[in-house]
């Protein structure tokens, strides 16, 4: 599972001991192909436990560079990415991207967070970023036995852009799976009740527009088996979504009387498709764990083996998303989870930093400004879809739920149930790409758990919904093969016999030419391309689309011609 079967894990590593006579320090690198890995191991004598208040790790990058990134949070990554030069920037979180004067790409964030606060950068002047630790209410920044040692400080670095996204560091810096059998973590499609609540035609909380019905559960789980789609997500099931903004406590084993989740389930299981559950928080934690092994157990039972959780409120008592008592928490619902033989997709996590290697369970995750900014906001622009493959999705796979076709949501806008619940809606919501691009995004952005975002009237009958149909989220081998930052991407991906591709460009229209060397010698395959049309313009004709057929070879190359804010998807499958 993951975008490559084998990931070659070649390194040289260096153990440097220090020690004075109360403490005993390692300093421990490990110099891969495509960057290095460093951490700290301690081993304080004659100490019960060690309070950390601060980490003085340094970043110091001699030539001026351009910077991607976020500003620093303790509490979301669901911000806009800015691009600057490095002697302006402030603060950031991680993975923050670099590229130097003389064209030397770079990466710096962690590897194997899981009992340490998250690591923040600041800019100390001078191009020096320093560490900066999330913390404790009390200002301590971790709480450890007297030994520990720290996540992996990582620097990925590459001759070209795409070099950063074919980095295999970040997993090899972790540890291998914990879980023998693994059997049943299974990457999968899905669609799901939940884009009608963003867009505000339907709702979590049960009453006349509610969205987790039986019913709905049913023509959902029949569209899923009509399509090729293995999943079916259904967020405001259970109780408790009356009480957010209140208590924000949630009953994760009393579905709402409107969703018969037996029922439910039964029918899913005769139709071959997979429940994934959903778990909301609230940010209240403690009541979360408090029934996490007994909610875990239900599903169980009930024949769920996917959760989607969600932390979408503060934490109670002062607490941080990103501290070492949220890292824990994280940590232990991917634990307790594999226990059940549950998978996890987090929204609101702890960034991933490869536990997914240890903890395969650990599917996805969201962690950044996703898809839903478009259904109530002015919505993310052009250049973020060519900026994620390049800065968030270098930690892990993102559940960024892509593969909205109503774009310009002018059918939920005019649909009669429709009604305004977000303050950031100001009237002018839309997703700010074409239709090509939304289906490219399946590619690109890199996911195992993969959605088709949009509410199931809008794919029905439409032929470009046949890519989602063909496309498998189990890649077998991925390599992004074009790219700058921000600018463009092509990334392709393997699984079984048909290779996917799918490229993105920013709002400004574009013709890249790919070598389709990436097919297998010999072999004659018939691409199935899905493009933008001839007048497709993200403003003005965003679903305009043509779906064309043409035999290639290995040896041919390929012009993939995007609009505005456009893109381009095929599927290669051998002739036989």
């Amino acid at each position: 599972m993951g975008e490559n079967k084998e990931i070659r894990n070649h390194y040289n590593e260096i153990l440097v001991e220090l020690s004075n006579k109360q403490t005993a320090l390692n300093l421990i690198f490990k110099v891969f192909n495509d960057g290095v890995g460093f951490r700290y191991q301690y081993d304080v004598a004659n100490a019960d436990s060690i309070f950390i208040t601060d980490e003085l790790t340094a970043f110091n990058i001699t030539p001026q560079a351009k910077s991607w990134s976020i500003p620093a949070s303790f509490e979301t990554y669901e911000l806009l990415y800015r691009t600057m030069d490095l002697d302006s920037l402030d603060n950031a979180n991680t993975p923050i991207t670099l590229k130097t004067e003389d064209g030397t790409y770079l990466s710096i964030h962690e590897a194997a967070l899981t009992d340490f606060p998250e690591m923040t950068i600041k800019h100390n002047g001078n191009r020096s970023l320093k560490s900066h630790l999330a913390h404790w209410p009390d200002g301590i920044k971790a709480k450890l036995a007297n030994k520990f040692q720290t996540p992996w400080r990582t620097i990925q670095i590459g001759d070209k852009a795409v070099d950063l996204i074919n980095s295999g560091l970040i997993l090899n810096l972790n540890e291998p799976s914990k879980i023998a059998n693994t059997s049943w973590i299974k990457p999968m499609k899905y669609i799901g009740v939940w884009w009608g609540m963003h867009v505000g035609t339907e709702t979590w909380v049960m009453d006349e527009r509610h969205g987790a019905t039986t019913a709905n559960a049913i023509k959902y789980i029949d569209f899923a088996a009509a399509h090729n789609i293995e999943g079916v997500l259904f967020e405001g099931w259970n109780e408790g979504w009356e009480n957010w903004g209140g208590s924000q406590k949630f009953d994760y084993t009393k579905p709402y009387a409107d969703f018969d989740i037996e029922y439910i389930t039964k029918y899913a299981k005769e139709k071959e498709i997979e429940i994934i559950g959903h778990h909301e928080t609230g940010g209240f934690i403690t009541n979360y764990e408090d029934q996490l092994e007994k909610s875990f157990m239900w599903y169980k039972e009930l024949g769920i083996h996917s959760v989607k959780t969600g932390y979408a409120g503060a934490f109670k008592a002062g607490h941080s998303h990103h501290g070492q008592y949220g890292v824990r928490h994280y940590r232990k619902v991917v634990e307790d989870a594999a226990k059940f033989e549950i998978t996890i997709n987090a929204h609101e996590p702890i960034k991933p930093t490869g536990i997914r290697r240890t903890y395969p369970n650990m599917m996805t995750r969201e962690g950044t400004r996703g898809m839903e900014w478009n259904a109530w906001s002015e919505g993310n622009p052009a250049d973020h879809y060519l900026l994620l493959p390049f800065t968030r999705i270098l930690a892990g796979p993102m559940d960024y739920t892509p593969g909205t076709f109503d774009v310009t949501l002018e059918k939920s806008k005019n649909s009669p149930n429709r009604r305004k619940w977000n303050d950031n809606d100001k009237g002018n919501s839309r997703v700010n790409t074409t239709l090509t691009k939304q289906i490219a995004m399946w590619v690109i952005l890199y996911s195992p758990l993969q959605m088709a975002s949009d509410m199931i009237e809008n794919y029905e009958g439409h032929p470009a919904f046949q890519f989602f149909v063909d496309f498998d989220a189990d890649s077998d081998w991925s390599k992004a093969i074009a790219g700058e930052i921000g600018e463009y991407i092509a990334v392709v991906r393997k699984a079984d016999d048909k290779f996917f591709l799918g490229a993105a460009t920013n709002a400004e229209a574009r013709t890249l030419d790919i070598n389709l060397d990436f097919l297998e010698d010999g072999k004659t395959y018939e691409a199935t391309i899905y493009a933008d049309g001839d007048d497709a313009d993200w403003v003005t004709n965003p679903t305009s689309y043509k779906i064309e057929k043409k035999q290639v070879t290995s040896k041919d190359t390929h012009s993939i011609v995007m609009a505005t804010s456009g893109g381009q998807a095929i599927v290669f499958e051998a002739v036989k």
